[in-house]
């Protein structure tokens, strides 16, 4: 129950805004949900404090009587959830905060990785699909644009990026590898190059038997990395899929696709031109790759076949790769 028996309050402030009263949403103007979240997500504060965080630009006298008005109709509109003691406000103790369940969650991972030398990492003391739904869903605000409210957006991201890498890593310990691969993918929609997640998402997928798709999060990885920063994978992650690139891969690190149609069609023999780096960090290098027949074979006689377009044909060549 809430303070003074007004309810059993809940308050989400994970993918929206939205108060409960027994199961009941309450509508809480704008300024006030403001009030409230801040008071959810930093904790008990002085008054001034809370007041130059909520009004930054506004004169310290005039910031205190905005927050003295929004205190007075929170106060009103939903008894029982500020706990109000002389120059401190905070939400009182019983409000159930669906961030608190989250940030436990994050200890809980963060401490179950923390192991003695020698002991498997263990994980999670929770169900690790639970875990694994509770921090893929858990952005903060979404839409809110404040500071100080972006600030503690980055800093769950960061959280919760570090706790999904390790639950894929500790899920990989105890052989649930399509877990991991979940909870891998989850962090690299967090951050696509966060290279820890990438060694996870690649191992789980080697242990499943899907050496096509470790390969392609690779090279996906890699790309991107060499796009955006200018550098390359990591010698222990390149170790991971060394091997696995002979035919399956082309040059530059492109993946390969997946269907010979998604190639422009070879035509009476002749090779198709479609763009794409040739080398790594070779920037004179000429932006194609080539899809043709195998060598040595008569093009000519694949002319004579009249209009009709055969396609590529197996084994016609595709960068380094064989159809």
């Amino acid at each position: 129950m809430g303070g003074a028996g007004c309810g059993h309050l809940e308050l989400d402030l994970l993918r929206f805004w939205q108060l409960r009263r027994d199961g009941e949403i309450v509508h809480v103007a704008l300024r006030q949900q403001r009030l409230i979240a801040a008071l959810a997500i930093r904790g008990p504060r002085v008054r001034n404090y809370v007041a130059g965080l909520l009004w930054p630009e506004c004169p310290e006298p005039r910031a205190l009587e905005s927050l003295r008005v929004s205190v007075h109709l929170v106060s009103r509109q939903v008894p029982g959830l500020l706990a109000k003691d002389g120059s401190v406000l905070a939400l009182d103790p019983v409000v159930e905060v669906d961030l608190n369940r989250v940030r436990a969650l994050l200890q809980e991972t963060a401490g179950g990785m923390e192991t003695a030398s020698g002991r498997q990492e263990s994980g999670t003391g929770s169900a690790p699909k639970t875990a694994l739904l509770a921090l893929r869903d858990a952005d903060l605000l979404p839409g809110w644009y404040e500071d100080w409210v972006v600030f503690e957006q980055s800093r769950l991201h960061q959280d919760r990026l570090h706790a999904l890498t390790l639950l894929s890593r500790s899920l990989l310990a105890t052989g649930d590898c399509e877990c991991a691969v979940e909870a891998a993918t989850a962090a690299l929609e967090i951050e696509p190059l966060y290279e820890s997640a990438v060694r996870a998402l690649v191992t789980a997928e080697l242990a499943l038997g899907n050496p096509v798709s470790a390969l392609h999060a690779y090279e996906n990885y890699a790309t991107a990395l060499r796009r955006d920063t200018g550098v390359l994978p990591s010698e222990a992650l390149d170790n991971l899929i060394k091997g696995l690139a002979g035919p399956l891969s082309v040059l530059g690190g492109q993946p390969l696709p997946d269907r010979a149609e998604d190639f422009l069609p070879v035509r009476r023999g002749h090779a198709a031109v479609l763009p794409g780096a040739l080398a790594v960090g070779d920037a004179g290098a000429e932006p194609v790759f080539a899809v043709g027949l195998p060598p040595g074979a008569d093009h000519q006689g694949a002319a004579a076949a009249g209009d009709r377009d055969p396609g590529p044909a197996r084994g016609a060549v595709v960068g380094h790769g064989v159809l």
